[in-house]
């Protein structure tokens, strides 16, 4: 069935003194976590400088060769250099993309380009990193208290000062699109999927089109969605947050970990067919943390083996979608369907 539209308006959420309006920004954040998962922040202590100069620095990476890209490949650490080899389960095909994963911790280790390839990326990378976490950290604040945690509670579970930290910082760069060549179908930039993590801070520069989003998901052991999305807008400075799996599992399905996904530019009138880029910080826990909802709807587990859990499903849902790809092509060559496994599932959207 074809994918329908609906018109919503995400909440936007300022940050503004923080410190004497957490009731009001708590209960705003809640009521975005408990419907569409959705919300953008203003007035953060994140400028419009700071990400235009972030984007700067993206670019340069991208813009080296693949053999010095190639310097740093993905590991199972979930760090480093990958080029499309992300599968998705919903589509089945790679996302025509690349992106450069970095952690803080021990993982990073022969990870981070050279200062020879690129001065002074790590430093830039890092600054902005520690940025990003901190805004992190109120939203931590924000849902721990929603949830009746005590305040640090989340943030101790993310803490990125410990050698096991998971959280990640990813660069992405979606390849341009030949605007006089029809777009095949079912093809997308990024196919539809949620995220693993906590919560996903998301920066894109105003005027990049392709973002959707599909609420509708009630619990978090289920993958399938409906077909009704809405397209989500940037404005400049804001950072677009999305609820993650952990968060959804660790609220009892209270807060909702929605699907989206980035779709292929169409009207030359409307979408931006050159090369898109985009900056996601994905906020994971230490892998020895204890996730457990108040409720205790789901058993607990450790932050480490949430993830392998979260890579079973979709490795599940893929190897279904790949035998229903391959049983329709065998159908249309009468050929035996093909058994090639995927390249590659990464465990961050």
């Amino acid at each position: 069935m074809a994918s329908e539209y609906m018109e919503r308006t995400i909440p936007r959420i300022s940050m503004r003194d923080f410190p004497d309006r957490i009731d009001e920004i708590t209960t705003e954040l809640v009521k975005a976590a408990e419907t569409d998962g959705f919300f953008a922040l203003t007035d953060t202590e994140i400028s419009i400088a700071d990400i235009d100069a972030m984007f700067e620095t993206s670019a340069t990476f991208f813009a080296l060769p693949d053999e010095i890209k190639g310097t740093v490949p993905f590991t199972r650490n979930n760090v480093g250099w990958e080029k499309n080899a992300q599968i998705r389960p919903s589509t089945g095909t790679a996302d025509m993309k690349e992106s450069y994963q970095m952690q803080f911790g021990e993982a990073m280790v022969d990870k981070w380009v050279s200062e020879d390839s690129l001065p002074g990326f790590k430093d830039k990378a890092k600054t902005f990193m520690a940025k990003t976490q901190s805004v992190s950290e109120k939203l931590m604040i924000c849902f721990a208290r929603g949830l009746g945690f005590e305040d640090d509670y989340f943030v101790k579970a993310h803490d990125v000062s410990r050698p096991n930290a998971q959280t990640v910082l990813r660069l992405l760069h979606y390849f341009a699109v030949d605007q006089d060549a029809p777009v095949p179908e079912g093809y997308f930039r990024a196919g539809a999927h949620a995220d693993w993590d906590l919560v996903t801070l998301l920066f894109q520069p105003p005027g990049f089109s392709g973002l959707e989003i599909c609420p509708g998901r009630e619990s978090v052991t289920k993958f399938g969605h409906g077909d009704v999305w809405t397209p989500v807008s940037f404005a400049a400075g804001d950072i677009v947050c999305n609820i993650g799996d952990l968060l959804m599992s660790w609220s009892d399905d209270r807060f909702k970990s929605t699907l989206h996904r980035v779709r292929a530019p169409t009207d030359p009138e409307k979408d931006w067919f050159g090369p898109r880029y985009s900056i996601a910080y994905f906020n994971q826990p230490c892998v020895d943390a204890v996730i457990q909802g108040p409720a205790k709807k789901y058993p607990a587990v450790t932050g480490e083996e949430f993830t392998r859990n979260a890579m079973q499903r979709n490795f599940a849902v893929l190897e279904a979608k790949k035998k229903e790809l391959a049983a329709a092509a065998a159908v249309a060559s009468q050929a035996d369907p093909p058994h090639e496994l995927p390249k590659a599932v990464q465990a961050s959207a």
